[in-house]
């Protein structure tokens, strides 16, 4: 089984090629860079490097959101492009899931948390069970980070906190969360490897999709559309 993982929900742009149980390839960028001009030769050049033919791929996994619009549209564009010309499927795959998906087997909750802006976070809440199984406890969403907290705190135990979000909120976590880990840099960023990973099982478990059908999951309208909203609200005011 070969998948080919795409990340480019936020900042971080990546790809990786999973062969069986092995990550054979990586390729990380995170920084300041435009996620169309950089995703493309990633792949191209794990590629190249490993001497895959496209061919041979079994499937396409991408991190579908939530996320940044641009990059999540950036990439859903590259997993349709690939899976078309290629006529493989296309597995969508949480970002947020995959983000607590490199937390494998972590006896505490995890929590990743995208930086959303104006103190808000894309989060959700997963566990692993004893068999190794991630389970969702709270469903992906975007809220305040305050009042994620608070929902936090009145749930009880200890939170592993990855994403983003850290350097923007890891103080407050742990004024308010005192008993919270925030994970380090290694595992608090989106990874395409992570999503080939988690890719892998869902294409196992059949849970696959045309590369026409396939679509990112948002959570929220972009943020040129909710300001043009927020002006027109003001000018009826």
């Amino acid at each position: 089984m070969k998948i080919l993982g795409i990340e480019s929900a936020a900042m971080v742009a990546g790809a990786a090629l999973l062969e069986n149980d092995r990550i054979i390839a990586e390729y990380t960028v995170n920084l300041k860079q435009t996620h169309s001009q950089t995703l493309l030769p990633m792949i191209d050049e794990i590629i190249r490097v490993t001497g895959i033919d496209k061919k041979e791929l079994d499937a396409i996994a991408v991190s579908a959101g939530p996320g940044s619009y641009t990059g999540l549209r950036i990439g859903s564009a590259t997993a349709k492009g690939l899976g078309l010309a290629l006529k493989k499927p296309v597995v969508s795959v949480p970002t947020l899931a995959a983000m607590a998906y490199q937390c494998y087997g972590s006896g505490r909750e995890v929590s990743p948390i995208m930086d959303a802006r104006r103190g808000q976070v894309y989060t959700a809440l997963y566990r692993f069970g004893a068999d190794g199984t991630m389970i969702t406890e709270e469903e992906p969403q975007v809220i305040l980070m305050e009042e994620w907290m608070k929902k936090l705190e009145e749930r009880g135990g200890q939170i592993l906190f990855t994403g983003d979000g850290i350097p923007v909120f890891g103080e407050r976590i742990l004024q308010v969360l005192p008993g919270s880990l925030l994970a380090p840099a290694h595992m608090n960023r989106e990874r395409a490897a992570s999503v080939a990973s988690l890719g892998a099982l869902l294409y196992q478990e059949g849970k696959t999709e045309t590369a026409a059908e396939h679509l990112p999951v948002y959570l929220r309208k972009p943020q040129a559309e909710r300001e043009r909203e927020e002006r027109a609200a003001q000018q009826n005011g």
